[in-house]
């Protein structure tokens, strides 16, 4: 039994250390700085580009590339929070003895030898000045408390004791802002998602573990808007979105870059857009033997005759980047030429190469004439149901530092003897918990308007 209580002790203390606190917070400084520099839910490609391969392994087993995330770090955060606790508990019973006591008493002795003090000679006899300065220090003090002794009267007054909880307060918000971080971590996501102008989906990809994450409701982008500089780069791209839930339209709103939309706390942000797939294009299709041309508009999924009949053109999809040996030509346009009596042949045509179907030397060669530009809009959904923990730590951190800073636990002496010549000699004294310096200008001030009095 006694080895039992000698290991909870050991294990008490451990957790209340200062020093482990500092460690922690040194070790979730340094690993932040790791977090910032190293780079955060990139793909394999990108890691080992950039650190090679030898070093992605290494941060990949570590979770750097998710730090934030990593079991290490979380449990770094709940030991902090377990050593915070801890180390209140450990000191709270101690203050709470000095907050609220069975009983207030005040050793006049004590502050007599004090070093913030200063004496004077009043004029009015002793009952007099024990009349005046008794009612001073009631609207100075919230606890005043006289003793009379060997012809002398002491009062003392104190205020603010409650302020020695303003660490506590501290305390609290830092416990709240980690535990805000925790769920965070653990319970809410951040995810990408695509919409080309009139589609709708409640689903998006998990940024980290390109999982589907289903959303309790749906997002329609019912028109999307780019507007830009004269040197060609974007000014502002703007969408018009819906939330459609249990099939039914809740509301639309716009949203831009720095200003999302929140529903359900779930965050819709504009984060990047790009050229989508048009709905229909018009095709220019040419005979290469007899010269005969012919235009079409053809729509998505849909099939144009080709010169003379011979065949059809089929416009399959569209792609907003195209790789041609290692080359990215950009939004390309495909399609399949299907001629009688010759196999089916996919064709790429790239908006910025009109000629590049020419290189194949067929039959027939298909050029994209025009077509009406579609976007779509690239959005992150985000969801931290620790936000409100956050701001709530955050609040009372402010609160908490300035009870901590700005107030103090103020104890005031004032004694009060006859003197020579009628006068009354008069001692007073001050003490505070924190900030002596200013608790001696604050001695200066109330013996003047004692003198005053």
């Amino acid at each position: 039994m006694k080895e039992q209580e000698r290991l909870t002790d050991q294990i008490w203390k451990f957790f209340a250390s200062v020093k482990l606190s500092i460690y922690t917070l040194v070790l979730l400084a340094l690993t932040s700085v790791i977090g910032t520099v190293v780079l955060q839910n990139g793909s394999s490609q990108q890691y080992i580009t950039l650190y090679g391969e030898g070093l992605y392994n290494l941060i990949k087993v570590l979770g750097i590339d998710d730090m934030y995330h990593a079991w290490w770090f979380l449990a770094l955060l709940v030991l902090l929070c377990v050593n915070i606790v801890v180390c209140s508990v450990e000191r709270l019973s101690t203050t709470w003895k000095v907050i609220f006591p069975k009983e207030i008493r005040f050793n006049p002795e004590r502050f007599r030898k004090m070093k913030n003090q200063d004496s004077f000679d009043a004029q009015g006899g002793r009952d007099e000045l024990v009349k005046k300065y008794e009612g001073f220090l009631k609207r100075k003090a919230k606890v005043v408390l006289r003793k009379d002794e060997d012809g002398k009267v002491a009062f003392y007054g104190e205020k603010g004791r409650w302020t020695r909880l303003g660490v506590y307060v501290v305390h609290t918000s830092i416990l709240f802002m980690l535990i805000g971080a925790l769920i965070g971590s653990l319970f809410g996501f951040k995810a990408n998602l695509r919409l080309d102008e009139g589609d709708k989906k409640g689903v998006v990809t998990a940024l980290k573990t390109r999982l589907p994450i289903k959303l309790p409701f749906e997002i329609r982008c019912n028109d999307f808007h780019v507007s830009f500089y004269d040197t060609g780069a974007p000014e502002e791209f703007r969408s018009n979105l819906t939330i459609i839930e249990d099939g039914k339209e809740a509301f639309t709103e716009d949203i831009r870059v720095n200003h999302p939309l929140r529903y359900k706390g779930i965050n819709i942000y504009q984060s990047s857009y790009g050229m989508g797939s048009p709905a229909k294009a018009v095709f220019t299709l040419i005979n290469n033997e007899t010269g005969e041309e012919v235009s079409a508009s053809v729509r998505k999924g849909g099939s144009t005759p080709l010169p003379g009949g011979e065949g059809h053109f089929k416009f399959e999809g569209f792609l907003p980047n195209f790789d041609f040996r290692g080359h990215n030509l950009g939004a390309t346009f495909i399609g399949r030429v299907a001629a009688e009596g010759g196999k089916p042949i996919q064709v790429a045509l790239p908006v910025k190469f009109a000629t590049f179907d020419k290189m194949r030397k067929g039959k027939y060669t298909v050029t994209v004439k025009e077509f009406e530009k579609a976007y779509y809009t690239g959005l992150q959904v985000t969801k931290d149901p620790g936000v409100w923990y956050v701001y709530v730590g955050f609040i009372l951190m402010i609160v908490g530092c300035w009870i901590t800073f700005f107030m103090a636990h103020e104890t005031y002496f004032i004694q009060i003897e006859s003197g020579e010549n009628g006068k009354g000699r008069v001692l007073v004294s001050a003490g505070t918990n924190r900030n002596s310096q200013g608790m001696k200008l604050k001695l200066i001030k109330m013996v003047t308007q004692l003198k005053e009095l």
